[in-house]
């Protein structure tokens, strides 16, 4: 999941250098964290969260083959 991410992220935005994905795993979800630049916020939401909408879209559909629950968090730089 994490790899995923990061492709699809990095390709949203201006800066992918400081793009960073770090994961968490337990028994029954995996957490994602997206990490952006403060400019790029708005490119990895999107008006009214759409693109973070379907990049979680995407993300359940790729996590539907391991029976896991995934949370994707967009977390901004500082």
């Amino acid at each position: 999941m994490k790899e995923l991410v990061e492709v699809i992220a990095k390709s949203l935005v201006d800066n992918p250098d400081e793009v960073v994905v770090s994961e968490r795993e337990d028994a029954k979800s995996i957490v994602v964290e997206l990490r952006v630049a403060p400019s790029d916020m708005g490119k990895v939401i999107g008006k009214q969260g759409r693109i973070a909408k379907a990049i979680r879209a995407v993300v359940k559909a790729a996590a539907s083959k391991i029976d896991k629950k995934v949370i994707v968090d967009i977390i901004d730089v500082d």
